[in-house]
């Protein structure tokens, strides 16, 4: 194992869902002189050629183009993509003048010295899964972190500055990498447990610094919860190492304040667990023939879910879609195939009792996984119908993702919406105001609620835990977010055959506004996840922050007075 300063100046990284965009109008030269920064980058600087670009070009093959942009592998390989193409009448993924392969904090360092003498602006990205699009921007300078993979996993890590009794087991990881390989380094290889997100193929960096939820984050906390340490490159280029004893403020407003808002993230250190013995899945559909039948189902997966799954083992999803349908993809930790079915047996029973009034889709899918193999390449591919590979013919074998995730990839957003719900709503007094909106919203569209990304009902450690991050404190009170969301397939201006269809998307950001009216009318101050959010949010800092929004204002007046970090709905110095 390698030592904790070797490391340090081995890897270096960014927040990957980050964009740093000057706050000036920043005009870029004509010719900028790219020599001076390859003098201190080198080879490190590269030329940029999007395929999509090209493909508008006639340069290359269209249809090739975009059968691979259903790949997130081959799109997070190209530093001119990102994971979302665009969103109608936002904006819509350019690629940069350049970009710095970054492999040190020098280089990062180089980098922002160069875009402020040559007025240039700067993004980051490392998984480029921003759906708000600060991952991307014409004319500018990109600092990718592609190469910073390390990992470096600790027995005993004690933060800089920090007493001796502080040292816990951890893991440091350079921001370039990937939840899906961390994820087999630490369970699969070392037996340990940390806090990431469901995605495989989303980076580690942006992903905690906007919050960061997991399917057990209930038992666990956030991604930023768990953030030990960081390295970091702020406006001034300077390299920081950051903790709850070495500038703190800094700390707390990389936890849950948004990607490259405050600095530029080069490598991050998290706390890890002991490992559940098992984790669990289980996949159903059902329908109701009336809409008696429905709002009964509607009901009954509520107290189901009141009684039985709000607790710190179960996470994930519970949708209802029009025309009375019901979408239940729900994971868990620590429960064996046998409890499982003996926890949802009683909800089956119910349904079964309803003399063909409810129904199921089809027999539910239930199993339990051994806790080391959940992310393990050679087990899952023996799972039909549970991941999908990367296509290419040298790729990784490891490179897997899973086969949910797919409709995300190479997306085009027409609308994107969440909302926390407070637990208060599954309470007797309110919770048929809860049934009625959940039934009102469905007849527009389908509406979701992701339970691993509201804490209420956590344990104890994961609650104190986010507590004290930047994360909107409404979090703590949440039983779920609630999504309502439209997405299309891969699109892009000027490609004949694969054009946006803007009509449609307007159409189905309409569907999904009618829907989200009457959720809305529950609390009109409730609060939203700020990494799957309303790009046309208005009164975004206090949705995303809550009562943590002036103290992150103050931290950026400290570390980028300029806001030359910045982005869509980021902290800004005045």
């Amino acid at each position: 194992m390698m030592h904790r300063r070797d490391f340090l100046k081995s890897t270096c990284a960014t927040g990957a869902l980050a964009s740093i965009v000057p706050s000036q109008s920043f005009a870029a030269p004509a010719v900028p002189d790219w020599n001076q920064l390859r003098q201190k980058v080198g080879s490190r600087l590269i030329p940029i050629e999007s395929p999509l670009v090209l493909a508008q070009q006639g340069r290359t093959k269209v249809e090739e183009v975009f059968r691979r942009l259903k790949n997130p592998y081959w799109i997070g390989d190209e530093p001119g993509l990102t994971q979302t193409l665009g969103w109608i009448d936002a904006w819509t993924s350019r690629p940069s003048l350049m970009a710095v392969a970054a492999e040190c904090a020098e280089d990062i360092s180089a980098a922002i010295g160069f875009s402020t003498a040559n007025k240039i602006p700067l993004v980051v990205k490392g998984g480029g899964h921003s759906y708000f699009g600060n991952s991307n921007r014409a004319d500018s300078l990109l600092i990718w972190t592609k190469r910073l993979r390390s990992i470096e996993l600790h027995d005993s890590f004690r933060p800089q500055g920090s007493p001796a009794e502080t040292a816990i087991p951890a893991v440091s990881v350079g921001a370039g990498t990937l939840w899906g390989e961390l994820y087999r380094k630490v369970a699969r290889d070392h037996g340990r447990y940390v806090q990431g997100g469901g995605c495989m193929t989303v980076g580690t960096a942006g992903f905690i610094q906007g919050g960061g939820f997991g399917s057990f984050s209930k038992q666990f906390g956030t991604g930023a919860a768990n953030l030990v340490e960081a390295e970091v490159v702020t406006a001034d280029g300077v390299v920081r190492i950051v903790n709850a004893w070495q500038e703190p403020d800094l700390y707390f407003a990389l936890r849950g304040g948004g990607g490259g808002t405050f600095a530029v993230v080069t490598r991050m250190t998290l706390r890890t667990h002991p490992l559940p013995d098992t984790f669990g899945a289980i996949m159903f559909e059902a329908s109701a023939t009336d809409d008696a039948a429905w709002k009964a189902l509607v009901e009954q997966m509520l107290l189901f879910y009141r009684e039985k799954l709000h607790n710190p083992n179960w996470g994930e999803q519970i949708r209802f879609m029009p025309k009375r349908r019901l979408s239940v993809s729900m994971l868990c930790h620590s429960r064996s195939e046998s409890e499982m079915r003996s926890t949802w047996a009683p909800f089956f029973d119910w349904i079964a009792a309803q003399a063909g009034r409810v129904k199921l889709g089809a027999e539910p899918l239930i199993l339990a996984l051994p806790g080391r193999s959940f992310w393990d390449p050679d087990f899952l591919r023996k799972l039909p119908g549970i991941t999908l590979a990367d296509d290419r013919p040298a790729a990784n074998p490891d490179n897997l993702f899973w086969a949910t995730n797919l409709g995300e990839v190479g997306q085009v957003l027409n609308a994107y919406q969440s909302r926390w719900l407070a637990a208060s709503w599954l309470q007797p007094a309110r919770f048929d105001t809860l049934v009625n909106a959940l039934i009102d919203a469905s007849r527009e569209w389908s509406v979701g609620l992701h339970t691993n990304k509201g804490l209420a009902g956590g344990s104890a450690e994961a609650l104190s835990a986010t507590r004290e991050t930047a994360t909107n404190p409404e979090v703590l009170d949440a039983f779920a977010l609630l999504i309502c969301a439209a997405d299309a397939p891969p699109a892009y201006p000027g490609i004949a055959g694969y054009e946006p269809d803007v009509a449609e998307g307007r159409r189905e950001a309409a569907f999904v506004r009618r829907a989200m009216a009457p959720i809305v009318a529950l609390d009109p101050a409730a609060g939203c996840y700020i990494s799957e959010a309303d790009y046309f949010e208005t009164n975004w800092q206090r949705a995303y922050w809550g009562a943590n929004y002036p103290r992150l204002a103050a931290v950026k007046r400290r570390y980028d007075p300029r806001s030359f970090f910045a982005g869509h709905h980021t902290v800004r110095a005045r």
